[in-house]
């Protein structure tokens, strides 16, 4: 059902509007002014002339200066320069934005505290599919060699389609013809990490090259860009992860279980840009643009997992003796085939603060990993762009884009150890916790010894799926998410106006993503144990920095694909209600009115506009039910939702002294749900033993149940925005002070709801009762988000002389936030947001000479990482300051004038990354170490 324009919707639109209204008051102090530059004027200012990073800052303060809407800019150096290596990394510098690490790369960003759920990403204005399982980009997967620049919308105006929540990240190629010049250019690097290759048949060696190519023909009305960037990246951890921390029997915590790896990774992506621009003559202007991108990451992970005080005993189910329940064999000398006793803690160990830091653990049974993680996927976007100048008064536009991406995962796990389940050696561990949170081990097993450590169930899980216990899973996940779209504007000049034009568009697009869940467990063929044959052996895998010398190493996915082991497809309802597909029609209608006026004797320029969007949404999925061990009853299901949102927005500035602005925006913005949460897919069950006279449906009740809710309504949130920024020294700098306040009117949040279960299966036995909790997210209240900015960047050369050449860039944030969906339970914590974000950037440029150092810090706050089966977990992130530089050297004239060299570090400080719960950070979850990595390269322009 479509629902009403909401009051505050109301408040909004008025509110735009009659501040409009207020300029024609204004209208009679007005005099002549020389025009803002327009969107397409904007993009060739950006466009670079000269190299340079000093040049680069310049381009981003002048398209930072000239938008209408409150941005920052990242402009590319050269052609096929961008400052950074990744456009992650560019991102995480700009004031009010900052990147969470995953596996030491910069990938999602959070924009004004809110995480990557409320951030949207364009490609020259267009919406673009995402890689991951959401609607948040990845951005590794874009070669920052192809893009001429980026611009963050912190502000919406009317005109922007597809605009997120907390902000907007466009994406641009270069445009030939705004270009204006013939060029070409070549850049190679070639990096390494200063860990080392961890794993066998790894590397710590990779290459990134690119080439570009910028021409103009006929006469200067036909203008190409092509471009293709190809990156071989290795890079490296050291992980250490812990189960939890339990309270042990004398109150204190002690470490549950621990599960430290080494990773090696290696990052391949091959991308390609095109572009074909047409400009005949003053009146049409069309544009063919395309982007590909093929993207490898295979990731070697090698460890061992140690079950300490939550592991627990096991006991053959054909035990018989009097101790049945217990390990209390003669000369506690556990028997094979009878029983495998419980961890246990020695006598004497040490205990600070409450937690025991250091000990002996005996009956250990370790469990040796080798895993993979394996993904592979492509993105195709294209799109064609034509404009036509009708007359003096009215220009048109169409635009047609299409994008796709198709994304295909192996995560492989296998266990090794001495023996299955109650069989096999076990060990003394000595242990000590150190000031990081990390467990090193001491041990008296060779875990090394392929004689000793075989393929095997250790610890016997999985059992209920295949008899004696799995020796390992393969989760085998794709997405596919494909959007179409195409979209019709229109322009008006006016004259005679406080409002110089208004633009009128409509956008539809269709867009449909869907998610595969295989899942296997893995068998030894008969249920026995496997000695790993000679040709899948690799060289151990050294844990020095875990306190074991060496594991036993194989290549994992060799050894499946051999036929030696046997896949079982996961069968539980969990898995089956895991597939599911959701597909959105959203139409957008716009008007947007541009200001060129004076107030009172102040130029006046910006916006007002409206956004109409019109949403159908279905999903669809399985409802599933866990019947036995193994056995699930699987049935279709779908669901879906339809609604109106009007967002009204107005954009404000005002140049109260020379070159000294003070912006003023106001709008009503939506971020969409989740894309999972958006599934019908749920599991259900019905447990006989609560179908009694005791069962309400509040608890106790036989119906339990979870899943995904295709009916959800959007994030939203009337935002309001203040910014004062001064530009000095021929816009070469800049400072800025910038608020925010964001009024969350609605926030998706996970729920129990009462359900009606009538009509589901029961086997056979009646139900007392029908209703019963379903754990699901639904839309609850809001709350608010505010912060302040403050940026400032500036050549030192308005100093002094002397310091010519030297510059630099420093930014802060301050945010905080309190958003409370459930009014019976306490605030939640934002995904994402950090109170305290700081970056700072000092350079040098001068005689062909470019050095610069980076470094940007971000306070504790709740980010997503993998967990169990690869499933979104949030934990709390501890906080860290990442350091980079770069130096090189530009020849400006000879025989290698176009010739630069360059070396950069990455993670100078190897700040490692740390997750922690319950907000005590010596409780670490995550403890990840990816050592420094180092690239040297050359650039040469033709």
């Amino acid at each position: 059902m479509i629902q009403r324009l909401n009051r505050r919707a109301r408040l909004l639109s008025g509110v735009a509007f009659g501040a409009a209204a207020l300029l024609a008051v204004g209208n009679a102090h007005a005099q002549t002014v020389t025009n803002t530059p327009t969107d397409d004027q904007a993009d060739e200012v950006g466009e670079i002339v000269v190299t340079g990073i000093r040049r680069s800052i310049e381009a981003s303060i002048s398209a930072k200066a000239n938008n209408t809407s409150i941005v920052e800019v990242i402009s590319a150096e050269d052609i096929g320069k961008l400052p950074d290596v990744s456009i992650a990394e560019s991102l995480a510098r700009l004031p009010g934005v900052t990147s969470q690490r995953l596996d030491g790369r910069s990938q999602a960003i959070s924009i004004r505290g809110l995480g990557p759920d409320f951030t949207t990403a364009l490609l020259n204005g267009r919406e673009l599919v995402t890689t991951g399982d959401n609607r948040g980009v990845e951005f590794d997967q874009f070669p920052s060699e192809l893009l001429g620049g980026v611009t963050v919308y912190k502000t919406p105006d009317a005109a922007l389609v597809g605009q997120g929540l907390a902000g907007t990240v466009d994406l641009r190629t270069i445009r030939p013809l705004a270009y204006g010049r013939q060029a070409m250019a070549v850049n190679y690097r070639h990096e390494w990490n200063d860990i080392g290759a961890l794993n066998s048949g790894t590397t710590d060696n990779g290459d990134r090259y690119t080439i570009s190519y910028i021409d103009q023909f006929m006469d200067g009305t036909l203008g190409v860009a092509l471009g293709y960037a190809h990156m071989s990246s290795p890079y490296q951890s050291e992980r250490f992860n812990s189960w939890g921390y339990p309270t042990y029997t004398d109150g204190n915590l002690l470490t549950g279980g621990v599960k430290p790896y080494v990773m090696s990774s290696e990052l391949e992506r091959d991308g390609y840009m095109g572009v074909l621009e047409w400009r005949p003559n003053d009146r049409i202007h069309s544009t063919i643009d395309a982007f590909y991108s093929e993207f490898k990451n295979t990731q070697v992970l090698r460890g061992i997992e140690f079950p300490l005080a939550w592991g627990g005993l096991a006991e053959s189910p054909g035990r018989s003796d009097t101790v049945l329940g217990g390990c209390q064999i003669t000369n506690d000398v556990p028997t094979p085939d009878v029983c495998r006793p419980a961890p246990s803690l020695r006598p004497g160990y040490t205990v600070e603060d409450g937690m025991i830091v250091a000990g002996t653990w005996d009956n250990i049974k370790g469990v040796v990993r080798n895993d993979l993680n394996k993904r592979d996927s492509n993105i195709t976007a294209l799109g064609w762009n034509t404009e036509f100048v009708a007359n003096d008064d009215w220009t048109l536009g169409l635009d047609l884009n299409y994008s796709k991406v198709e994304r295909s995962d192996v995560i492989l796990e296998t266990n090794a150890g001495t023996g299955r389940n109650i069989n096999g050696a076990l060990d003394s561990l000595g242990f000590v916790l150190t000031d990081d949170g990390v467990t090193q081990f001491t041990s008296q097993l060779n875990y090394a010894d392929p004689t000793l450590i075989r393929i095997t169930s250790a610890q016997g899980w999985g059992s209920d799926v295949i008899p004696g216990g799995q020796v390992g899973y393969m989760n085998t996940p794709s997405i596919e998410d494909e959007i179409k779209a195409v979209r019709l504007t229109a322009n008006r000049q006016l004259h005679q106006s406080p409002f110089k034009s208004i633009d009128f568009g409509f956008n539809y697009s269709e867009r449909s993503k869907s998610f595969v869940n295989d899942q296997y467990y893995i068998g030894v063929p008969g249920g026995g144990d496997l000695t790993v044959p000679s040709e899948y052996l690799l060289d151990p895998t050294d844990l020095g920095y875990l306190g074991i010398s060496q594991v036993l190493s194989y290549d994992a996915l060799g050894l499946v694909n051999s036929g030696l082991l046997d896949l079982v497809r996961n069968p539980n309802a969990d898995v089956a209600a895991g597939n599911w597909e959701v597909t959105e029609k959203v139409s957008t209608a716009y008007i947007r009115a541009n200001i060129d006026h004076n107030l009172f004797g102040l130029p006046l320029t910006g916006n007002v506009g409206m956004q109409f969007v019109y949403t159908d949404q279905q999903g669809q999925g399985f409802e599933a039910q866990q019947l036995s061990a193994g056995v699930a009853a699987v049935t279709e299901v779908t669901g879906g939702a339809e609604y109106l949102e009007i967002l009204p927005s107005s954009n404000f500035i005002l140049e109260v002294g020379d070159d000294m602005f003070a912006r003023f925006a106001v709008a009503r913005t939506l971020a969409r749900p989740r894309m999972d949460d958006m599934r019908a897919s749920r599991n259900f069950s019905f447990n006989a033993g609560n179908n009694n006279e005791n069962a309400t449906p509040e608890q106790n009740s036989p119906w339990s149940g979870g899943g995904g809710n295709p009916a959800l309504k959007p994030f939203i949130a009337n935002v309001v925005d203040v910014s004062f920024e001064k530009y000095f020294a021929n816009r070469k700098g800049y400072v800025s002070l910038a608020a925010f306040y964001k009024d969350l009117e609605s926030y998706v949040y996970t729920r129990n709801v009462l359900f009606d279960f009538t009509g589901y299966p029961t086997g056979g036995v009646p139900p007392v009762i029908n209703q019963g909790v379903l754990t699901t997210p639904e839309n609850g209240n809001g709350g608010w988000i505010k912060g302040l900015e403050f940026s400032v960047s500036a050549p030192f050369d308005i100093f002094h002389p002397v310091l010519e050449g030297f510059g630099g860039m420093f930014s802060a944030s301050q945010t905080d936030s309190e958003v409370q969906p459930d009014p019976l339970n306490p605030p939640t914590t934002m995904p994402g947001l950090s109170e305290t974000v700081l970056n700072g950037t000092l350079y040098y440029e001068r005689y062909g000479f470019q050095s610069r150092v980076s470094a940007r810090y971000r306070s504790d706050y709740l980010g997503e990482v993998a967990g169990f089966g690869n499933g979104r977990t949030l934990r709390s992130v501890a906080a860290e300051t990442v350091v980079d530089a770069q130096i090189g050297y530009e020849f400006q004239s000879g025989p290698l004038e176009g010739l630069s060299i360059l070396a950069q570090v990455n993670n100078l400080t190897d700040e490692p990354f740390k997750t922690f719960e319950n907000g005590d950070e010596r409780r670490t979850i995550d403890y990840q170490s990816y050592g420094r990595t180092f690239a040297v390269g050359m650039n040469y322009r033709f």
